[in-house]
């Protein structure tokens, strides 16, 4: 595994884990159980605060610390309405990183977070965002393609990573979406990563609270079924969710119908519609994470799901990807 560290030791440096390999952020499913585990086994975890109350995500970061010594990070919503509330929270708690997602960060946001010596990592969409970043003083950055699974942008994993490793050195640039096997990881680092983030790969751990039918689901799926929700109403604009097909995904299409036609109706202002086509994928989530309705709930996930083959702990699936990530580089240096 020693090849692997001149790769990614900024990673791990800036992460203090030993393996520079982020758990991607998803709603119901990365809390303190699969957050703790991915820290145990090496690699570092991330809670979703997603929509959390700053009382909930305390109790969840205080139980997160009793079941590791590990570092971890925090992901948080920028949209939230108690975004600063909840950075206190994780000033209070210890918190030593923080991860920005959702939007671009405004500068007083990451003052907030750096004043009391915690590292901020943020999303950059395209290179002169991350350099703006960089600037406004983040310690970190990702790049996400659509391949990844929930709300996506519209630019591949791949393409993002040639556009934007060669020129943002200045900082650890971590990559994700899509990456299931460890060949890929290797193939990042080599492009000039200092590590990555994997949502998908993780959601069948062991340690994952999701419902037995939603890990079923992944392990039938292939990349093709993991399919990119349809904006009805070009005034309506919706962040496409990429999730396995089912009757979820007709149901928001005919939800955004009728809500729209609510609108122009004028039965509904044009933000509470807008907001209601936006708050459906959380519910929706739930039902699947959390009770299990596969059919009727949203079954988000990356196109990697088709590498997702049984059930594993988070253990096995980190050594798994670390022993396949420096398997590949040892046979690159021996060609």
């Amino acid at each position: 595994m020693d090849i692997l560290q001149k790769y990614w030791q900024r990673g791990r440096d800036l992460l203090g884990s030993d393996y520079a390999i982020m758990g991607g952020a998803m709603s119901w499913v990365s809390e303190r159980n699969l957050v703790s585990a991915l820290s145990n086994a090496g690699a570092f975890g991330v809670i979703a605060a997603s929509s959390m109350p700053p009382s909930l995500l305390a109790d969840e970061i205080k139980a997160t610390q009793a079941m590791t010594e590990k570092p971890f990070g925090v992901n948080l919503i920028l949209m939230h309405p108690q975004l600063e509330e909840l950075i206190e929270v994780c000033r209070d708690t210890g918190v030593t990183h923080l991860v920005l997602a959702g939007g671009i960060p405004k500068k007083p946001t990451i003052e907030q977070i750096k004043s009391f010596g915690a590292k901020v990592i943020a999303f950059a969409p395209t290179a002169a965002i991350g350099k703006k970043l960089i600037t406004m003083g983040v310690d970190g950055i990702v790049i996400e393609g659509n391949e990844a699974g929930g709300h996506i942008g519209p630019v591949s994993t791949s393409v993002l990573a040639q556009e934007i490793l060669p020129v943002i050195t200045e900082v650890p640039v971590f990559v994700a979406g899509g990456i299931g096997r460890g060949e890929a990881i290797s193939t990042y680092l080599q492009m000039g990563a200092s590590g990555v983030q994997l949502g998908t790969r993780f959601v069948c751990a062991e340690e994952s609270i999701a419902h037995a039918n939603f890990k079923q689901l992944f392990i039938k799926s292939a990349a093709r079924n993991a399919e990119v929700s349809v904006q009805y109403h070009p005034d309506f604009p919706v962040i496409p969710v990429r999730a396995i097909a089912n009757k979820a995904s007709d149901a928001f299409m005919q939800f955004q119908r009728e809500t729209v036609h609510a609108f122009f109706e004028g039965k509904m202002e044009k933000k509470e519609a807008q907001l209601a086509i936006e708050h459906f994928w959380a519910g929706a989530l739930r039902k699947a994470v959390v009770d299990g309705d596969v059919e009727h709930g949203s079954v988000m996930a990356g196109q990697s799901v088709g590498m997702v083959q049984r059930i594993q702990s988070a253990k096995e699936i980190v050594d798994e990807l670390v022993t396949q990530a420096a398997y590949y580089l040892e046979q690159n240096k021996a060609a």
